[in-house]
């Protein structure tokens, strides 16, 4: 490439990235209006917190406001490239400004600590550095659930509008009508948003309102139900849903944690339809993705149950509420417990070590694998395997009915490649760094599914990962990023030639 070619792309680079900062300023100025509520509940508890929300907010705000000043414009238009930039940015620029709660309050967490928690609550991981949550202040109870919440539809929305656009991962699989220009983008998603809110909004009330009569606190409800519905898994106490003791709890939890994990394109489908109720239920059925999701949940908790019946001389009903929710809250990649779970044995924690990294449908709030890329793959090895049985025979992959796009087949492939790259280099790196075998397994697969609990005595279920030196939780926290956001999104920033344009 010609020099004078070089710069003028460098320059074009420089210029777009104006409305990116925009879009920025508008998330920080959101985010600094969202922290008046927990500096609302400390001021109305007489907590002192209050003051650190408020001046967190003012902060946020302030930043925000200036970027959007700074860079308005009435001829933005978003290409590719930004739109990769934006995805990424978004989520590290709302982790680290999520952060200034925690770092500023009573808590006593460094630096290293505040990215951490925040970044897990906004990536709907779960997984937690601070001890005492039962006396936590209400505010940073309230923060925690915020972010995560804020977190899970950010993801949806991001999952139906925008990763088909990027075509990551197989995503453009889930492509919507009238979604192949770029001018179209910004509309379509504050379409997409709002119907989407509207639907995660009812289903946290309603969650919330389920709990509040099974016996939460009001505020312990709201609080959980934001939540469960993100499949985050941020509780109010230490003992995590175990706390409550309670089999209907559990019951409630376990059934939004699999309504959060369907694809939210069918609930938009079902209300914009006007269908009946009998005919709403049957669209999630008929669904190819729902149904392996469901059947795979059931043989879990099935198998999962059984070995603790007859293993731990426990009665059936009560191994069965034990592997239920707790293989639900994995595979949707919630993290909440009830038990001590990595005392099941081997067999039981290699099975739910699996259940980490598998996720659940396309387009909700889940991470992990997804169901959909572990149906292609199944497709395409069951073709592959009917072409050596027959030579001459045409073998074509389906996907819910339709063939699969050789593009999609390529780009599944490579997030699988990814996924197991990303994944042995965290554990290399974590093992590198001190940890025994099982917690830098646990830790880099609970990373990049963004799950939550890891596995073995220093970050299982009943722990935290505070006792983690600080090298390991700033790796933790960029796998949570990078698992969160697809892996494609963040990796190809790295990239040299998407920098040349």
């Amino acid at each position: 490439m010609p020099p004078n070619r070089a710069k003028t792309d460098f320059c074009q680079i420089v210029i777009d990235f104006r409305p990116l900062l925009f879009v920025i300023g508008i998330l920080l100025t959101t985010l600094a209006f969202v922290m008046c509520l927990p500096a609302i509940v400390d001021w109305s508890m007489d907590n002192p917190d209050w003051q650190v929300f408020t001046a967190s907010a003012l902060i946020t705000l302030f930043l925000g406001i200036c970027l959007m000043l700074g860079n308005r414009s009435d001829n933005f238009r978003f290409t590719i490239h930004q739109a990769f930039l934006l995805t990424t940015l978004s989520w590290l620029t709302i982790g680290m400004f999520g952060s200034l709660p925690f770092m500023f309050s009573n808590l006593d967490l460094s630096f290293t600590d505040a990215v951490f928690e925040a970044m897990s609550g906004i990536t709907t991981t779960g997984s937690t550095v601070i001890t005492g949550l039962d006396f936590a202040p209400p505010g940073i109870l309230l923060w925690r659930a915020l972010l995560q919440w804020l977190g899970g539809i950010g993801i949806v929305v991001m999952a139906i509008a925008v990763l088909p656009m990027l075509r990551v991962g197989g995503m453009q699989l889930f492509h919507m009508e009238s979604s192949d220009t770029s001018e179209k983008v910004m509309p379509r998603t504050a379409q997409i948003a709002s119907g989407i809110g509207l639907i995660y909004l009812f289903l946290t009330l309603l969650c919330a309102a389920a709990l509040w009569l099974s016996g939460m606190s009001g505020f312990q409800a709201i609080a959980h139900a934001m939540t469960t519905i993100a499949t985050g898994g941020f509780s109010t106490s230490d003992n995590s849903v175990g706390h409550f003791n309670s089999a209907t709890i559990d019951i409630i939890i376990t059934c939004f944690m699999i309504l959060g994990s369907m694809p939210f394109v069918l609930y938009l489908q079902a209300v914009r339809s006007n269908v009946m109720l009998r005919s709403s239920w049957r669209l999630f059925f008929t669904d190819s993705q729902v149904r392996w999701f469901l059947s795979m949940i059931f043989l879990a908790v099935a198998t999962l149950t059984c070995w603790q019946w007859l293993r731990d001389d426990v009665t059936f009903l009560e191994a069965l509420r034990y592997a239920s929710f707790n293989s639900v809250s994995l595979m949707t990649g919630t993290g909440y417990s009830t038990t001590d779970f990595g005392l099941w044995g081997g067999f039981a924690v290699l099975l739910l070590f699996f259940l980490m990294v598998v996720g659940g449908c396309a387009g909700s709030t889940t991470c992990g694998i997804k169901i959909f890329r572990f149906q292609i793959i199944y497709a395409i090895a069951k073709a592959q395997i009917g072409r050596l049985m027959q030579p001459h025979g045409v073998f074509t992959p389906y996907y819910n009915r339709k063939p699969i796009p050789p593009d999609v087949s390529e780009s599944v492939m490579g997030f699988f490649f990814l996924f197991v790259l990303v994944f042995t280099v965290l554990a290399l790196g974590l093992s590198f760094i001190g940890l025994d075998f099982l917690t830098s397994m646990s830790g880099a697969a609970t990373a990049i599914a963004n799950v939550g609990p890891g596995l073995g005595e220093i970050i299982g279920p009943a722990r935290t990962f505070a006792p983690l030196p600080d090298s390991a939780k700033w790796l933790l926290s960029c796998g949570m990023l990078i698992g969160r956001l697809e892996l494609f999104t963040v990796l190809i920033l790295f990239v040299p030639s998407f920098w040349r344009g």
